[in-house]
């Protein structure tokens, strides 16, 4: 076979397993942390507020507690699970766990091994760090935001991918993957600091240090070699509708490019006029399907693929070898864990349950840390727990 074929890591110890993570609930960047953190086989217990609205869409795998932080007792459990988890990810801004009296200095104090991930935009320190922000803020922030667009345009964001995900999850991720192998050594925890603003430049350091290559970057936005500024970088509109993506760099593959195109250089010069070229181009791909511009480029170092969408992506030729996607619990398509491991594989949770709604686990968490029956009816009936369906039975 030519490939390494999938090995089912349920069979399989996985490499995060016996990993205990407590995620407070948030949007987007803390949910994708324990997502990736869960699908490499820790065990991730989500805290949501009582009633919480059900948004998080990277749930599966995980268990819910709905618990009411601002009380006593629900402060109480809260301490109680800190003392035996390995890791906590806090999403809230600037000292909102300390008046709760559930920061850093109070937890690691009950438990020395504890990693406390602090997952915030701007960062615990300077004149932005206690204000609100989103995706866009931070991209802005972080220098990045200004070089993503076409020319003569504004700068364009991509979607949420590169602070939430990218500099903030992802970022995370790694950060707490660092401080569990650190205290193997030291038998310490530590507290991570996350800022989107600094892991999105971070991971953008690239861009930083290539500024100064020349003919690659310093003309205007839109108008550089990666940035659609050539004709040999960019995206067209096949007769069908949809789109090939062109990424002919290099001379010899832009010399592909032509041979496919039955075109020469002098007909379609790579280093000159780009707006001219990009007419042609445009026009060309506009004569044939996305599927008859496979069957011509498929197998060739032109490097032109098809730009595929949410709904053939799966199924693309591809990546049904990589066996890179899968159908999840749910009925909708997710991506297989990435890197691959060889010994021990993620495996996505997604294809093993359902989305978590907040609360869905509340009596069974309270019961494994050991909990009375009497307690849970307590805690229930003065609003400190939530069970997101009524049990007949403590």
């Amino acid at each position: 076979m030519n490939i390494i074929n999938r090995i089912n890591a349920t069979q399989l110890k996985m490499a995060l397993k016996g990993i205990k993570i407590l995620e407070l609930a948030g949007l987007a960047p803390a949910p994708f942390c324990g997502m990736l953190l869960a699908d490499f086989g820790a065990s991730v217990i989500r805290i949501d507020k009582i009633g919480a609205p059900h948004l998080d869409s990277l749930g599966n795998g995980k268990r819910s507690i709905a618990l009411n932080l601002k009380t006593k007792k629900g402060i109480d459990i809260f301490k109680r699970l800190c003392k035996s988890c390995d890791v906590i990810i806090d999403p809230y801004r600037k000292g909102v766990m300390e008046k709760l009296n559930l920061g850093p200095a109070d937890l690691m104090s009950q438990n020395k091994k504890l990693i406390y991930a602090r997952l915030t935009g701007f960062g615990q320190d300077g004149p932005y760090a206690e204000m609100a922000g989103h995706d866009i803020n931070y991209v802005g922030l972080s220098g990045l935001l200004s070089i993503f667009g076409r020319q003569h345009e504004k700068p364009t964001p991509p979607v949420n991918l590169a602070a939430d995900f990218g500099g903030g999850g992802l970022m995370c991720a790694f950060g707490i993957v660092m401080a569990l192998h650190e205290r193997n050594q030291s038998k310490k925890g530590q507290i991570i600091d996350t800022s989107m603003v600094e892991g999105t430049a971070y991971l953008g350091s690239w861009f930083y240090r290539s500024i100064s290559i020349p003919g690659l970057w310093g003309q205007p936005r839109g108008k550089n070699v990666l940035d659609t500024g050539t004709h040999f970088y960019d995206t067209y509109e096949t007769k069908d509708g949809l789109f090939m993506a062109v990424g002919a760099l290099e001379p010899q593959f832009y010399a592909e490019l032509l041979s496919k195109l039955d075109l020469t250089e002098d007909e379609l010069p790579q280093y000159d006029d780009y707006e001219e070229n990009r007419r042609k181009l445009t026009n060309i791909f506009k004569s044939k399907t996305q599927a008859q511009w496979c069957e011509i480029f498929d197998g060739t170092d032109a490097c032109v693929t098809p730009v595929l969408t949410f709904e053939n992506v799966a199924s693309h030729v591809h990546n049904v070898s990589q066996n890179s996607f899968s159908m999840g619990k749910d009925n909708i398509i997710v991506p297989n864990p990435s890197p691959r491991l060889s010994r021990t594989p993620g495996e996505s949770c997604a294809t093993k349950n359902g989305n978590i709604r907040p609360g869905d686990h509340t009596l069974n968490v309270l019961r494994e840390y050991k909990y009375s029956p009497s307690e849970i009816e307590d805690f229930i009936k003065n609003g400190i727990v939530e069970q997101s369906e009524p049990a007949s039975k403590l």
